[in-house]
């Protein structure tokens, strides 16, 4: 679309976690309606950048850096979440086990953990309304009042993909959105996950693991010690002689029904 501002703007920033520098003139544009993975190996800086992107933290204030989601320099957290919705194992570790699945979806309204004490107050009917149908929609109706020390891991990620999508956003970030499943959970989620991009949501995947990017995304970021090392399309970055650069590893590509699978290659030995 013309004059549509960037869904992420991030120019000279330079960013810390803790007190390690992890990005130092960070540039990076993301587009709005576009679909893209962030790859990089443990320690390249995913993490640090979805944190950023998701406002939990921020970069260093200076005249020539910027740092904007659509737009602007400053968000409301909660009104940032009705554009940019989060799922990852990080967030779904952070819940009580007694925790329900309505709770679970419910919170996304409020951009906090379960909606327990003072914060139940503050839910609506409408709310709810609006919970139960996205459960629905992900097929877990039925879970609406089970704890989640009762469910599969499969189960429960599903149950932050609801508190993700409740507020209908138009961007998802999913932060190694298999990690932790079996395989029939993570083809299942992987199924989920492509039919919303099939559908047109905007999926930012943060992930080492190739198989988790789905057919849709196209454009690819490749992290290495908090630069960006490779940038561009699906089949010109995860190449054989670029991922085993990066990883340091050797590694063979190949491609199956627009999924790319990594497997180990014959180290040269000396």
């Amino acid at each position: 679309m013309k004059n549509e501002v960037p869904l992420v703007e991030i120019r000279n920033a330079t960013i810390w976690r803790g007190n390690t520098c992890v990005f130092e003139d960070l540039d990076l544009i993301i587009e709005q309606h576009e679909r893209i993975a962030i790859v990089g190996p443990n320690g390249a800086g995913k993490t640090t950048l979805l944190k950023a992107i998701n406002r939990e933290l921020y970069p260093v204030a200076q005249p020539d850096s910027v740092f904007r989601i659509l737009g602007r320099d400053q968000w409301n957290v909660w009104e940032l979440r009705r554009h940019i919705g989060l799922v990852s194992q990080d967030l779904q570790q952070r819940y009580t086990p007694t925790t329900t699945a309505l709770e679970v979806v419910v919170s996304g309204f409020h951009s906090s953990i379960g909606v327990h004490g003072t914060l139940a107050n503050r839910v609506d009917q409408q709310q709810l309304d609006a919970a139960r149908t996205t459960l629905r929609e992900l097929g877990i109706e039925a879970l609406a009042t089970v704890p989640l020390r009762a469910m599969s891991t499969g189960q429960q990620r599903r149950c932050i993909l609801a508190r993700a999508l409740v507020h209908k956003p138009h961007t998802l970030i999913l932060d190694e959105p298999t990690a932790g499943l079996d395989f029939a959970a993570s083809f299942d989620y992987l199924q989920r996950v492509q039919a919303l991009a099939a559908a047109g949501r905007n999926i930012i995947v943060v992930t080492h693991h190739l198989n988790e990017i789905p057919p849709e995304i196209d454009r690819v970021v490749l992290l290495r010690d908090g630069r960006i090392a490779a940038d561009g399309s699906k089949r010109d970055i995860l190449t054989e002689e670029q991922l085993s650069e990066v990883y340091e590893t050797s590694i063979r590509v190949t491609e199956v029904d627009g999924y790319f699978l990594a497997y180990p290659g014959q180290n040269a030995k000396t």
